[in-house]
């Protein structure tokens, strides 16, 4: 067999040397200079040659003269950057190995094919190998699918190297039914490095990318697109400063396409492969996959049922985390009147931004526990609305008061479902005085409340939901009495 699979972080990694300053600038001293004659295909020159103790490494080095930077690509999803660089190939074969090479004069390249005589099979057996394809053992190999049912099987996020998180917007339990997602298989091999992609005929795709597998132009929304993927599709593990991640070759991708073909691999064991890619053309943005072997059911862990305190101050640091949907939150703001009955230091800064897309602001948090409201069960919190903000103003929904209002509301959600919001519990505050702190009371004690033990939620709505009217709210003190 031969490979020669078109590797995208090679390719990034030539860019960047060109983009970033490879080439010296002119210097008045140098302006006159002539530079060296550019280098051809004929002048790049390396040698490759077998470890001593194992045919499936080469030792390759770079004998091109005046070459003040070598990048290789093996041909196998592997890349490299140096004079003396070491290849391995686990799968016998040819291998188209790739030299690029940088002078004063430009850059050239030279490819020679590398032929491994017989697999090495010990090292194949590697545990991301294993994991992803069943192993030596699974002739046909391991077919993932997306985790429909589990919060978060797709998502998108901050792209960020350390601890990275569907933290913008994350897809509830079969959000996307009907979008031609979940009945995607996606087979990888360990023979050959083969991956199979079989979608039954359609394919999810972002609107942004859409026209580039067949899709039409000029799409307002995610489209689901007519689409046969290619049969030749191989699969490769690469390693980048201590990061690992899993690349498709020929432009081929997982389920729902978004320009990219290289993922991040976050995790990955016998029953999960959690993905990262970036998104093509927006370097600030991550989307998250999460994948289960077909047939796999995650086990249904059952939360503990119990009371708790609750309180955030916001000088301390609380006992509870805040997330945030379509709001600027400020968990450290200077009190803007401190005075009785809120003397603190800092406040939360609550931010509800002007239109639509803002219709919805809330602050929320999770609990790793259903909440036990039989004994406790009263919220308070102290508020201070400003009177700049703007009440009179009417734009919004038509099922919404149009208007922003004095109001507080806290729900109760189950936010393990996929639509939390349909069986919440709500309790809608008015606020009377402005420019001046009240404390709000919020008291969940009704019957058909207390009894349920499907409730790990809590959302904090300022406003009111439904008019596009920006507002700005002070928090504080909130807690379970």
């Amino acid at each position: 067999m031969r490979h020669s699979i078109i590797i995208n972080n090679f390719y990034t990694l030539l860019m960047a040397v060109l983009l970033t300053g490879a080439f010296s600038a002119c210097t008045p001293e140098s302006s006159d200079k002539e530079l060296a004659p550019a280098p051809s295909a004929e002048m790049v020159k390396f040698t490759a040659t077998p470890a001593s103790n194992n045919a499936n490494i080469i030792n390759f080095r770079n004998e091109t003269p005046g070459a003040f930077k070598a990048i290789w690509d093996f041909g196998n999803g592997g890349a490299a950057e140096g004079d003396q660089v070491q290849g391995a190939f686990a799968v016998e074969g040819d291998y188209t190995v790739t030299l690029t090479v940088f002078t004063s004069g430009g850059y050239a390249k030279s490819s020679q094919v590398i032929h491994i005589a017989e697999t090495n099979v010990s090292m194949l057996d590697r545990e991301d190998y294993n994991f992803l394809t069943g192993g030596a053992d699974a002739a046909n190999g391991k077919t993932w699918v997306m985790e429909k049912d589990f919060r978060g099987h797709l998502g998108v996020g901050e792209n960020v190297a350390t601890n990275p998180s569907p933290n913008w917007w994350a897809a509830g339990a079969n959000e996307k039914a009907g979008v031609g997602m979940y009945d995607d298989e996606m087979t990888f091999k360990l023979e050959g490095f083969s991956y199979t992609y079989k979608n039954n005929g359609d394919t999810y795709a972002n609107k942004d990318y859409a026209t580039e597998i067949g899709g039409a132009s000029g799409a307002s929304e995610d489209v689901t697109v007519s689409y046969t993927p290619p049969t030749n599709l191989s699969w490769s593990i690469t390693e980048e400063n201590g990061v690992k991640y899993l690349t498709i070759s020929n432009s081929g991708f997982l389920s729902y396409y978004v320009g990219v073909s290289k993922y991040r691999i976050l995790a990955l064991s016998e029953n999960e492969m959690y993905l990262m890619s970036d998104q093509k053309g927006v370097p600030g943005n991550a989307w998250f996959y999460r994948f289960v072997p077909k047939g796999y059911t995650r086990p249904v862990e059952e939360k503990p049922y119990k009371i708790t305190d609750i309180y955030d101050d916001f000088d301390t640091n609380g006992n509870v985390v805040w997330k945030t949907e379509n709001l600027l939150l400020n968990e450290s703001y200077d009190n803007p009147a401190p005075f009785p009955i809120n003397e603190s230091a800092k406040v939360a800064m609550y931010v509800k931004q002007a239109g639509q897309q803002y219709e919805f602001a809330n602050m929320f948090t999770d609990f790793e526990h259903k909440l036990d409201l039989r004994e406790r069960h009263v919220f308070k919190i102290k508020v201070f609305i400003p009177g700049y903000n703007d009440f009179e103003t009417a734009d919004g929904e038509t099922w919404a008061n149009p208007r922003l209002l004095k109001q507080v509301s806290i729900k109760l959600q189950d936010g393990t479902s996929s639509q939390p919001w349909a069986n919440q519990v709500e309790i809608k505050q008015q606020v009377d005085k402005l420019n001046e702190w009240v404390e709000l009371t919020f008291d969940f004690g009704a019957a058909e409340t207390i009894n349920r033990k499907d409730l790990d939620r809590i959302v904090i709505q300022a406003g009111g939901e439904g008019n596009f009217i920006p507002g700005i709210f002070f928090l504080d003190d909130f807690r379970l009495e």
